[in-house]
């Protein structure tokens, strides 16, 4: 999973595009535009489409560092999203949290070595 984000960050950098992909522990003194890498912490709350929007918390992948949270309005998030999945999430960090406005799924389960001999 680490070559694949590692190799998502490559091609952020090397395309041109100027925002920041952090973890949630590396937010805080980043505000602005920026894109966070980690794990979807639960309860996920609310509806992207409403006034309030959805509401979920993202830690570094790994499990440690600080839950920072997220509130995300846009389109409906991709089938896969779930409590603990890796996400990437495009919005502005400030005031502690982020404005979310896009979500990026990955399935760990498509990185996993093959079982079948």
């Amino acid at each position: 999973m680490a070559g694949v984000l590692a190799v998502f960050l490559l091609y952020t950098a090397v395309a041109g595009h100027s925002t920041p992909s952090l973890a949630p522990s590396q937010l805080a003194g980043h505000p602005g535009s920026l894109a966070v890498v980690g794990a979807v912490v639960g309860p996920i709350k609310g509806d992207s489409h409403s006034a309030a929007g959805l509401r979920f918390g993202v830690r570094d992948i790994g499990g440690k560092g600080p839950v920072v949270p997220v509130v995300y309005r846009g389109d409906s998030p991709p089938p896969l999203f779930a409590v603990g999945r890796h996400v990437v999430v495009s919005g502005t960090y400030a005031n502690g949290r982020v404005a979310g406005t896009g979500i990026v799924t990955k399935c760990p389960s498509k990185y996993a070595p093959s079982t079948t001999n």
